[in-house]
């Protein structure tokens, strides 16, 4: 059975809103002010997924997606919409976030850049993409996100000649070196026997151990390395382990970043290789690095080096717990902090710190809008003021939305 309905805006994820009787409808590859005909794919108590089944009345940023693999392949969900309507429509749905906290935001300002060939890291399964929502492996030759090194790379390597499993790749003309693209060596499951302490001489209990070494972070092997250049920094990092994919847009965030920051002492808290550090050991006297993947901590030993800076090996909360006191006493306090948490958000420890630190300048990064509100809310009520808000176009044509916000503590 089909339905005809008319969408209303776009919710995080990229679907579009609409309602049958009251109750919402979230539908894939729509744009909002579109009236469509539907079906329902999914049904749940208070909510349905559905498909769209003919467009009555297209939206007036409808386009013909550009990469003839779109819907197909797993990664781009809004190549439909003009690329700056999306950019809008994410602007609006980071808003959104803010207000259901409470949050009166000021006017959000875009940072962005090129919304093709921007990509810098992909990653392949077995040579190829995977089909959306499927395991099934796509062979291809461009994508037309992905910079033109990458691209170089898949039209000269033959789907059977690039490596088995999943693999990362990262190129840009950035990186450091003759070869533009490192394809990473990825990491191998490795299965180990261990006996059972007390196990008796007739009943040798083997313990089988699975050691999954695919982690989110950072490895040491060397063939793994990259370093780039941004903003005329170099930086080294791991292919596997995090690291922006949009140079670019990267470059112009750290200058939004380090806008009139500067003093004695700066907080890098989630710092990962030291992507932000690298840039504020130039505008302050020292800089505490504070993150718990230790490999990553290695890195950005690496890339700090010969400046003033200390490093804890730490999660944020146990950094708190141990080490915070200790740091301040004998540096004095902070007087900003760069804060770029993973999707869940900073930890309720650290969040709870800065609240009650009087610190005058946060930075906050985010790849979440939900959990970014949540804890901006956090802060705001705790007498800071948040002074701005951009959205950070990292990821044209997905409905990927991360964030920057600045505040002030004003009382």
């Amino acid at each position: 059975m089909s339905h005809i309905v008319k969408t209303q805006k776009m919710v995080s994820g990229g679907d579009c809103l609409a309602q049958i009787n009251g109750k919402n409808v979230f539908i894939p590859f729509a744009v909002p002010g579109e009236e469509l005909e539907i079906e329902i794919t999914k049904s749940f108590r208070d909510y349905d997924l559905a498909k769209i089944i003919n467009i009555v009345t297209p939206s007036p940023h409808r386009v013909e997606p550009f990469c003839p693999l779109y819907g197909i392949c797993g990664g781009c969900n809004l190549q439909h919409i003009d690329a700056e309507y999306q950019k809008e429509l994410r602007k609006s749905i980071l808003k959104d976030c803010f207000e259901r906290e409470g949050i009166k935001c000021p006017e959000i300002e875009i940072i962005y850049g090129s919304d093709k060939n921007y990509r810098s890291r992909i990653q392949l399964t077995n040579g190829g993409f995977n089909k959306k929502e499927s395991n099934e492996i796509i062979n291809l030759e461009n994508c037309p996100i992905a910079t033109a090194e990458i691209n170089e790379y898949l039209k000269n390597t033959p789907q059977n000649e690039r490596p088995h499993g999943r693999v990362h790749l990262f190129g840009d003309e950035r990186i450091c070196g003759d070869s533009k693209v490192i394809v990473a060596e990825e990491r191998e499951r490795i299965s180990r026997e261990i006996k059972v302490q007390g196990a008796s001489s007739k009943r040798k209990e083997k313990l089988r151990l699975q050691q999954n070494r695919h982690f989110a972070g950072t490895t040491l092997n060397e063939n793994n390395r990259c370093e780039v250049e941004i903003s005329g920094k170099k930086i080294a990092f791991d292919v596997q382990g995090f690291f922006q994919s949009n140079l670019e847009v990267l470059e112009k965030t750290i200058s939004e970043i380090t806008r009139n920051m500067g003093g004695r002492n700066v907080l890098d808290m989630y710092s990962g290789c030291g992507t932000f550090s690298v840039f504020l050991t130039d505008l302050f006297d020292k800089v505490c690095l504070v993150e718990h993947n230790r490999d990553a901590i290695v890195f950005a030993e690496q890339n700090l080096s010969g400046t003033k800076h200390e490093s804890f090996g730490l999660s944020g909360e146990n950094w708190i717990k141990y080490s915070a006191q200790n740091y301040i006493a004998n540096n004095g306090d902070f007087e900003s902090v760069v804060i770029d948490p993973p999707r869940s958000g900073m930890e309720k420890e650290v969040c709870k710190w800065l609240c009650h630190s009087k610190i005058p300048q946060i930075r906050s990064v985010s790849c979440n809008p939900s959990t970014h509100a949540r804890d901006a809310a956090f802060l705001v009520k705790s007498g800071y003021t948040l002074s701005k808000l951009f959205l950070l176009d990292f990821y044209p044509h997905t409905a990927h939305i991360e964030s920057l916000a600045s505040f002030e503590y004003t009382e």
